[in-house]
């Protein structure tokens, strides 16, 4: 794929017009394509409201210092709202089409059997559904080898992750593909196995239940528990990932804890999977014996733990907790 490839969204909703920013900030022609029938004056609403709601997102990215205010235009010039009529045109000529209209089964088949009649077999068509699992839509897209999950996480515009989750029928090369295209704009996709949650919904609606859990306990006030995760979970994830994290303090302190957990609590929902025993066993419990989740073999390991302490410092600096020593 080029640089200038061109980029359709199937839906003029939050998702295409968050997914129509990112792609024209990198260059792309993109066309958002409202997939419903409307007259000539409800659809010039609809493109004023789109095009006006993707201005105001510029707008404010150059106002946060992203880039020259003086762009905006430029960059919304790549943006153009397609009404149903210009469809078949718009996909035929696109490099990938982002599906995104409502989490509904049947509605998305709908739409997807459509676009892909459309298109004709040489786009790929992504659907950017955050419930529903790819092999549940694609026997409707002619060519299911094109066909894969990429699940944005909003806004689309900021946060780097896209979960890419190809499925049974998903040629390998389309998903490579679509990796190396999502890299190239400045983003971080990651290939899951298609399963519900994907990887970040799954983990944090354990998170966020534990939280609403904790408040409903007394345990803690809502904004207390907010300043815990902010300062005390989130600060250490933003370095580190969660296997990382692990690795880090070591797999057995996890192994215990969970145990604690469970029979303080009286609740299985504190029990560590099979593999954290496993890896005990083995001897894989993390940094201290150079192999966890992750392998440190041959790794300058007092370099690393200097590299992350030095991340750590810049958190420290962006919450403006920096404070000079008393001497």
């Amino acid at each position: 794929m080029t640089n200038r490839d061109t980029i359709a969204c199937l839906g003029a909703g939050r998702m295409g017009r968050g997914i129509a920013v990112v792609f024209a900030y990198a260059g792309h022609p993109v066309k958002v394509v409202d997939f419903k029938a409307r007259s000539a004056e409800d659809f010039e609403k609809l493109e004023a409201e789109a095009l006006g709601e993707i201005r105001g997102v510029l707008t404010s990215l150059a106002a946060f210092g992203m880039f020259d205010p003086a762009k905006v235009d430029a960059i919304l010039s790549r943006v153009s709202i397609v009404p149903e009529s210009g469809a078949q045109a718009a996909f035929s000529s696109a490099a990938v089409i982002f599906e995104g209209v409502p989490e509904v089964l049947d509605l998305k088949r709908e739409a997807l059997a459509r676009a892909s009649q459309l298109a004709g077999p040489s786009p790929i068509i992504a659907s950017t559904t955050s419930t529903i699992l790819v092999d549940d839509i694609s026997s409707a897209v002619e060519h299911p080898e094109r066909f894969l999950n990429a699940h944005w996480l909003n806004p689309a515009f900021l946060v780097p992750l896209v979960e890419m989750s190809p499925g049974k029928h998903t040629d390998r090369a389309v998903t490579a593909k679509l990796k190396a295209l999502l890299e190239g704009i400045g983003k971080v996709p990651v290939i899951c196995a298609a399963r519900p949650g994907y990887i970040v919904p799954r983990i944090q609606s354990l998170a966020m239940n534990e939280a609403a859990r904790m408040v409903e306990e007394g345990v803690a006030s809502p904004e207390d528990l907010d300043k815990a995760i902010k300062y005390g979970f989130g600060f250490r994830f933003a370095v580190l990932g969660m296997l990382e994290f692990i690795d880090w303090g070591g797999g057995d302190i996890l192994y215990y804890a969970s145990r604690y957990l469970t029979k303080a609590l009286d609740n299985d929902r504190y029990a560590s999977p099979d593999i954290v025993a496993r890896n005990m066993e083995a001897g894989h419990i993390g940094l201290k014996t150079q192999r966890g989740f992750l392998d440190y073999e041959g790794m300058d390991v007092d370099a690393y733990r200097a590299d992350r302490l030095k991340a750590f410092v810049a958190m420290l600096r962006h919450f403006d907790l920096v404070k000079p020593p008393v001497v």
